[in-house]
């Protein structure tokens, strides 16, 4: 067994996970940009160095809602990996990237269509 990979592992979640709770924060207590709408940040992942962490960002609202709080995550990346950095107690803060999540969208269209199939089968058969 190599302890070693183990431990990287284990840094990586550790890190991601304190990633997605200051982002939550920043969110909500700092970040008054106006294009950023009703986000929230689904999924943090960080690569093996800890260079690059990939934040998956969920948007409700309409594709130009998604597309600006994307655009105003994006240009408040210096006060975030900034906050992050203080708040890690890291010398070197991983690079963020915003990626828009689709996984909550898609889910509810799946609800969308199991509900018109049931409402379907449920119609009085002539």
């Amino acid at each position: 067994m190599n302890y070693g990979v183990m431990f990287v592992s284990q840094r990586q979640d550790r890190i991601a996970a304190s990633i997605r709770e200051i982002l939550g924060e920043l969110m909500v207590r700092r970040l008054k940009d106006p294009r950023i709408g009703f986000a929230s940040i689904v999924k943090v992942t960080v690569n093996r160095d800890l260079s690059l962490a990939k934040v998956h960002v969920s948007v409700l609202g309409s594709d130009e809602d998604k597309t600006k709080t994307i655009e105003g995550l994006k240009s408040a990346q210096g006060l975030i990996r900034t906050e992050v950095s203080k708040a890690l107690g890291i010398r070197y803060c991983p690079e963020i990237h915003f990626v828009l999540d689709k996984g909550i969208e898609h889910s509810m269209r799946v609800s969308e269509l199991i509900s018109e199939v049931r409402a379907f089968d449920n119609k009085p058969k002539k």
